[in-house]
């Protein structure tokens, strides 16, 4: 692929605020927020396409708070569901490679190995349900489409649905004195975006198609996760273990393999812990930088 022209859809968060760093010496870039273009606006997106003519459009737009989604299913499925099926149609009308970006949600993390690309998705939220949707529509309608399943994304930049990122949110509680709950029972790889974006970029030169599963090395609970934060930053706070409750079913196990990108032969992301250490540095949160 040439990357000579890309457009980056939910441009302002931390993933597309990455991928277009990335990109800025080697393609003409255009990232857009949700205030400059909102994805289910299907004469909007047509309009910012016939303008820019990009070889490849990232798709980092989603509605992914996913306690709201349980009871906003209508917005859920017309972000992350039908908005991208007509973003792949689009795409195909004018050559242009659509990757957009899944979530490990869409297996319902019940059994206890990794979850490779090829196994049977079995979403158990109006979330997941709607992003294996959209995972549908751009296979089925976008000519070479690539689909990127990550897993517990942080970045510099912070998400703006959940307030800051999860490193951020569990700082401030601590440093607020909070009490910290944190559930135990799900496992997940902690993916810096940063790391993701190369990796992204690695299988889109590669003109990789099809679903990919690219996330951090190693697996770790939530409650792990945040000990490891506190730990990096030098905070001592006491962390109370919890099982998964609410109304959300969760995928307890959500660790995802990778035997298709493996077979293509991209790089692996780093371990997740290393990956942290290097985004506390770079964040100015590691407790030799305080």
């Amino acid at each position: 692929m040439s990357l000579e022209r890309v457009l980056i859809t939910g441009g302002n968060g931390q993933l597309g605020t990455d991928l277009a760093e990335q990109l800025s010496d080697r393609a003409e870039v255009r990232a857009l927020g949700h205030a400059e273009l909102d994805i289910a606006d299907d004469a909007a997106v047509r309009s910012v396409l016939d303008g820019l003519r990009p070889d490849t459009v990232f798709n980092c737009a989603a509605y992914h708070n996913v306690d709201l989604c349980e009871t906003e299913e209508e917005m859920s499925f017309r972000i992350n569901a039908v908005a991208v099926k007509r973003m792949a149609q689009q795409c195909t009308e004018r050559g242009a490679k659509l990757v957009h970006f899944s979530t490990n949600y869409v297996f319902d993390g019940r059994r206890s190995e990794p979850y490779g690309e090829d196994d049977l998705p079995s979403p158990r939220s109006i979330y997941a349900i709607s992003k294996l949707a959209g995972e549908s529509g751009a296979l089925a309608y976008g000519d070479r489409a690539l689909v990127v399943r990550g897993s517990g994304l942080y970045g510099l930049h912070g998400s703006g649905q959940k307030g800051g990122n999860f490193v951020t949110r569990m700082l401030n509680r601590a440093r607020e004195g909070q009490q910290i709950r944190m559930v135990a029972d799900q496992r997940l790889q902690p993916t810096f975006t940063r790391e993701l974006a190369t990796a992204v970029i690695e299988a889109v030169d590669a003109d990789a198609m099809g679903i990919l599963h690219l996330v951090a090395g190693g697996a770790c609970s939530w409650l792990e996760f945040t000990e490891a934060i506190y730990e990096l930053a030098g905070i001592d706070a006491p962390i109370e273990a919890v099982a998964t409750s609410g109304p959300v079913d969760r995928p307890l196990n959500g660790v995802l393999a990778r035997p298709r990108a493996d077979a293509l032969g991209l790089t692996p992301l780093r371990d997740w812990r290393e990956a942290l250490e290097d985004y506390m540095a770079a964040a100015g949160y590691l407790a030799a930088a305080q």
